[in-house]
């Protein structure tokens, strides 16, 4: 069940795509896979290079069809917490990414699927998407990145999902705000190419002070993001990235004239 990561110059500096197989079970995620896909995320935390990740899944069935639940079915209490504590640990290193993941998801997102989905920074899908978190359906609660649900499309939306484990179609999840974009299977990944190559044309300094701000937003109170806000304005000038940037562009516009 290998995870792949491939790797292409774009902007300043290279987007990495990480992609999980295992097709052959709709790409559902054990603990071999939690820890493969965790270590490939925290491994680009050493390099500057990335400017952007592309998390995807093997083929068009399904993103992460969920977690396994062979695995979890031979589980006490202790092994129980030792298993969603590791599954929590790859979500936390997705949100701590330096640099914005962006979800290209096609078919099946389930259970923890769309929990990885929501710790994504961005997230687009195919046609055939399917979003659902089933867990109650089989005797367990939806916790750990669940509690991204309702902070992404409401209260009620997520209780539905979470109460009923019904699953919702992309259209109906575009709707209800839990994805960014739309698009065919077959153009999915090229969308999701240009969309972080957007990324890696923007200042570096710039993009990792913006997704620790984000952070800040969505934790703090409204005067406490606000004043994060004009200290992280103050830091990029201290990164010289503004400067440079702004500088360029002037000189374009007075080159255009």
């Amino acid at each position: 069940m290998p995870v792949e990561i491939g790797r292409e110059e774009r902007g300043t500096g290279c987007v990495v795509t990480i992609t999980w197989e295992n097709s052959a079970k709709i790409n559902i995620v054990g603990s071999e896979g939690i820890e493969a896909l965790t270590v490939a995320i925290t491994a680009l935390e050493a390099d500057d290079s990335v400017r952007a990740v592309i998390l995807r899944g093997a083929g068009h069935k399904a993103f992460i069809g969920g977690a396994d639940i062979n695995e979890m079915a031979a589980c006490d209490a202790d092994s129980a917490e030792a298993f969603i504590s590791r599954l929590h640990g790859l979500m936390k290193a997705i949100r701590e990414c330096r640099v914005p993941v962006i979800a290209a998801i096609d078919g099946y997102c389930l259970g923890a699927g769309m929990e990885v989905a929501a710790a994504c920074d961005i997230r687009i899908a195919g046609e055939n998407a399917k979003f659902g978190m089933p867990e109650v359906k089989v005797g367990i609660p939806s916790v750990i990145e669940a509690a991204l649900l309702p902070r992404l499309i409401g209260w009620g939306k997520a209780s539905y999902l979470i109460y009923t484990g019904a699953i919702i179609d992309v259209r109906t999840s575009r709707d209800w705000g839990f994805i960014e974009r739309m698009v065919t299977s077959e153009s999915l990944f090229e969308m999701a190419e240009d969309m972080a190559t957007e990324i890696a044309k923007a200042g570096p300094a710039a993009i990792r002070i913006q997704k620790q701000l984000l952070k800040v937003w969505e934790e703090e109170s409204l005067e406490e993001g606000i004043e994060a806000g004009i200290e992280a304005f103050a830091a990029a000038y201290e990164t010289g990235e503004p400067q440079a940037m702004m500088q360029a562009f002037l000189a374009s516009k007075k080159g255009a004239a």
